[in-house]
């Protein structure tokens, strides 16, 4: 991210995305592109700090401010290693005008969260600080500037600062150790090799972490934070750019310069003739995988020719991943899935990056066919049809030879490096030389076959349905939402925004799921999607719908859930028309899998098992699935059973938002939504009231327990406590459970993090769809505290976690806290309602509420209503209570606790923590609920409220 003048790509590059928009224009290719960012105010301080402002009225009264510092780990000395980092924590707990993390306490009283809307990056060129607040009170932004100020020249570095910040970063190191970080950081070390940044990993050196000195943390800071070397960025609702130039001004102009500032060094990345082989082997690796990588150096964008061979390159990537993903669908596939892009690694160096994942033993295999794929020799790859209105004035002129010519950065002679990951050895360097030297041959001999394309048909839909009519239709005004009632039964809502010019959402659902099924058919019915979509819920086979669809932005998915079936879109306006025939699609295709279709599917499941069999979060998480249940799926029942789940469109209501015009979507809707035909006796019509519910319990006693990992994967600790809602309080309860989770997030960050510097993060997450939906009776769910951490105090962090959760049950928040998530509360809420994604779950939700009783209005307005009640009541007081009536009461009488435990941290070490029979009952208790809980798990969507 460099945004500084006259460095400026990725900005420039992004501008791509808005000339679908613009009229066409008279363009020569050597013309060179102004180093003026487009539609920005942008200028430098007389202090060297350069600054970006820009006015952007979506979402309302939010900006989205940045310090960008060209300061990143490929500056640090050996005993730095890791500081550049520290300092960007750093600059969160402690300043010259905050102090003890009031920086993060101050973001959250103005409903900025931590995380969410206030956080850093620091990568091995720069580092990135970020926040996202609202601009709605004049102060606001003045504030908020002035904090990246601070970050900027007067983070303080003292001895308590740093031991309290060091257990965090400790702890984000110690979670990068898993499987993907060590892979990662393996590729990374063998792609630098021969340059600094091969030896400068953002997240640095443990030894360092542990022992780096406060006066080692200060010099680099001192040394490499100055203002020529920073850019400042604004981007929001703003009335005018120039007031917030003077905001920056009046917050960064004072700021001296440094009298004889270091320059900041240019790193290069040596380039290699011969590839780089490497045969990592990782027994926590998800599967088998190959990756290939050619590095080439960074092109500066300067001119017009510059930016049409970006466009030539993202049509090349288009084309290529297209091919990848044909060849993965055929029978006995070298690979899975492959993928090709390209990326700017470091600031001197982009690379051509192929990935694949295969079969067991198969790497060999899948590399020679990725080898075979990029040399096109410039046939035609891809036509100018192509998605025809992006970027209209330069795209009708690239040449399928212009596409083409990217194959040649994917040369093994063009600094190479070929990796494969496998969790047993298999491959070696030598058998990855010959497939190399064997490919070469080929195309240096032309023994290498044309693409051999498929027949592509015309139209999704081949005979056009008879349309529907509209049998009923309500509007309903405080929603902006109309209501249609179609002739075959399905109900429709949709709602017409101008959030985002580009996009319109919907989805279908119908009562009635996998819990209906007797138990013995559950898994092959529940892989159902899964088989399903590798043969063409659409119609066509998912290789041919995906040349149907080029050009085109418009995608619908299926999902099963326990007590409901879904499908779900997401398409631009102007393929609205195609999204909604495969929808029709959807429910006219009768699915029979061929043996072919089965074989590829259940080869690919197999794999997947043994991943999970290898991962240690699998067992943590949930119940490994066993390859001898894989084996024992029947996939005809699978298939038939989807083909029912989607057959009656009188049992689905669906929502759909967006920009549309109803004068052009609703012939669309009555065409191929009113156009399904009912069947003549009802499939799967339940009524919400009479579902089978599913079986399961809460522990009604303290359980603790531990998993080891077989590999060295660091700990991690959930408590959950279990949560019951009463019906007669259920509108106020649902809204006040969603509060209290938000307020012992805040808290247990506080102490666990800030006060104790023990962990890099924790989450409260909230579960409450456990029940049928059915509209009579109490909800049951969990709340559960996550977070990682050294495995030698797990137990100690536990401990205090419930210490503080008991202390808010007991004593209440104070009336800061109750703000503060009032606030952040507030924040997300008026985010939302400027978001297609909040207006369409909102108006699913009024459907599915159990005070649903036929108009989504009345519903939509009783749950506001309920969240009203609450803000308005919220004491800490009211808080107080809410915490013991949600959830247990002392809350150290009735939790679950598990541990993932490394297997190098021995279980004796928690004697104190776990008794042998709290785990003799984990186990039991998990046994007997598994198949609810997954069940469980797939109805989230379907809560009751």
């Amino acid at each position: 991210m460099d945004l500084l003048p006259g460095e400026s790509p990725q900005i420039l590059s992004k501008h791509k995305q808005r000339f679908r928009s613009l009229k066409l224009v008279n363009v020569n290719d050597d013309a060179v592109l102004s180093e003026t960012p487009y539609g920005v105010d942008y200028g430098r301080l007389s202090n060297g700090l350069t600054y970006y402002v820009r006015s952007n009225s979506k979402p309302r009264m939010r900006a989205a401010l940045a310090l960008a510092v060209k300061v990143g780990s490929v500056l640090e000395e050996e005993e730095e290693r890791g500081v550049a980092h520290i300092v960007e924590h750093l600059a969160f707990s402690a300043t010259k005008k905050y102090t003890n993390h009031d920086i993060v306490k101050f973001l959250e009283s103005i409903g900025a969260e931590f995380g969410a809307c206030q956080n850093a990056v620091t990568s091995a060129d720069e580092t990135v600080y970020e926040l996202f607040v609202p601009v709605d009170k004049p102060e606001l932004l003045s504030q908020s500037i002035s904090v990246l100020a601070e970050f900027s020249s007067e983070v303080r570095v003292s001895a308590d600062d740093l031991e309290k910040e060091r257990g965090a970063v400790l702890e984000e190191y110690r979670g990068s150790r898993n499987a993907n970080g060590r892979m990662q950081d393996a590729h990374w070390v063998l792609m630098m090799e021969g340059s600094k940044y091969a030896e400068r990993l953002p997240i640095g050196l443990e030894k360092v972490i542990r022992t780096v000195t406060p006066e080692i943390v200060k010099r680099f800071y001192n040394k490499w934070y100055h203002m020529q070397n920073m850019a400042l960025i604004a981007v929001g609702d703003f009335p005018d750019t120039q007031s917030v130039v003077e905001l920056i001004k009046t917050h960064f102009e004072d700021k001296v310069p440094a009298l004889d500032p270091p320059l900041i060094p240019q790193f290069t990345v040596p380039s290699h003739e011969e590839p780089r082989f490497s045969s990592f082997v990782e027994s926590e690796a998800a599967g088998s995988a190959v990756m290939l990588s050619c590095k080439v150096p960074v092109v500066e964008l300067k001119t017009v020719k510059d930016y049409r061979n970006l466009l030539a390159e993202s049509m090349f990537f288009h084309a290529l991943n297209q091919r990848f993903f044909k060849l993965s669908r055929k029978n006995n596939p070298p690979y899975f899935s492959c993928s090709a892009a390209a990326d700017v690694l470091v600031r001197p160096t982009k690379a051509y990056i192929m990935t694949s994942s295969c079969k067991q033993n198969g790497t060999t295999e899948a590399l020679e066919s990725m080898l075979i794929e990029h040399f096109l020799r410039n046939e035609p790859v891809v036509g100018i049809e192509y998605e025809a209105q992006l970027h209209k004035t330069l795209l009708p002129y690239i040449t399928a030879t212009e596409v083409s010519k990217y194959s040649e950065n994917f040369r093994t002679s063009f600094s190479c490096v070929i990796k494969t990951i496998e969790p047993h050895a298999a491959a070696t360097v030598d058998d990855l030389r010959t497939v190399v030297l064997k490919v070469n041959s080929f195309e240096e001999e032309g023994n290498i076959s044309p693409w051999d394309d498929e027949n592509i048909p015309e139209d999704i839909v081949s005979i056009e349905p008879n349309p529907g009519h509209v049998v009923q239709q309500h509007e309903y005004s405080s929603i902006g939402a109309t209501e249609l009632m179609l002739s075959n039964g399905m109900r429709v809502c949709y709602k017409c925004t101008d959030f985002f010019d580009d996009q319109v959402l919907f989805t279908g659902f119908s009562y009635g799921g996998l819990s209906e099924l007797q138990e013995y058919e559950y898994f092959s019915c529940s892989m159902g999607p899964t088989i399903a979509g590798e043969i063409g819920v659409f119609g066509h086979r998912p290789s041919v719908l995906t040349d149907m669809l080029a050009g085109k932005r418009a995608e619908v998915g299926t999902s099963l859930g326990a007590y409901m079936r879904s499908f779900s879109g997401d398409c631009s306006p102007s393929d609205l028309e195609t999204a909604l025939q495969l929808v029709y699609q959807l429910f006219v295709t009768n699915l029979e899998p061929g043996e072919d279709d089965v074989k590829i599917v259940m080869q690919m499941a197999e794999e997947s098992v043994r991943a999970q069999e290898r991962d240690p979060y699998t067992a943590f998480a949930n119940r490994p699935i066993k390859i001898g249940e894989i084996r024992k799926v029947d996939p005809f029942r699978a298939c038939e059973y989807f083909n029912n789940c989607f057959k009656d469109p009188s049992t689905f209501t669906v929502v759909i938002v967006g920009n549309i015009d109803p004068a052009t979507a609703c012939p669309l809707i009555l065409q191929y939504l009113g156009g399904i035909p009912r069947p003549p006796k009802p499939i799967l019509n339940f009524k919400r009231d009479e579902l089978k519910g599913l079986p399961f319990t809460f522990p009604s006693n303290v359980i603790r327990s531990c998993l080891e990992s077989h590999g060295a994967s660091p700990v991690f600790s959930p408590t959950m406590l279990s949560v019951e809602l009463k019906n007669e309080n259920m509108m106020e309860d649902v809204h006040l459970t969603g509060l209290m989770s938000k307020l012992l997030e805040t808290k247990i960050l506080q102490v666990l993090r800030f006060k104790h510097g023990q962990i890099y993060s924790a989450g409260v997450s909230v579960f409450l769809g456990g029940n049928k939906p059915s509209r009579v009776g109490n909800i049951r769910g969990d709340i559960s505290v996550n977070f990682s951490c050294d495995p030698e105090i797990s137990a100690t962090l536990v401990n205090l976690a419930l210490d503080e959760i008991l202390h808010l049950q007991e004593e209440g928040p104070t009336d800061a806290d109750v703000s503060a998530i009032l606030e952040i509360e507030q924040r997300a809420y008026e985010n939302g309602l400027q978001e297609n994604y909040h207006w369409l779950e909102r108006i699913l939700r009024s459907y599915q509420s159990r005070i649903y009783s036929g108009d989504v209005g009345a519903s939509f307005k009783i749950q506001d209503e309920g969240r009203t009640r609450v803000r308005n009541s919220l004491t800490p007081v009211t808080a107080q209570s809410a915490l013991q009536r949600i959830i247990p009461f002392p809350c150290k009488k009735q939790y679950t606790v598990v541990i993932l435990m490394p297997q190098s941290s021995h279980l004796k070490k928690l004697k104190s923590f776990i008794s042998s029979r709290d785990a003799k009952i984990l186990v039991g208790v998990a046994g007997s609920a598994v198949l609810a809980l997954s069940l469980w798990r797939y109805s989230r969507r379907a809560a009751n409220s």
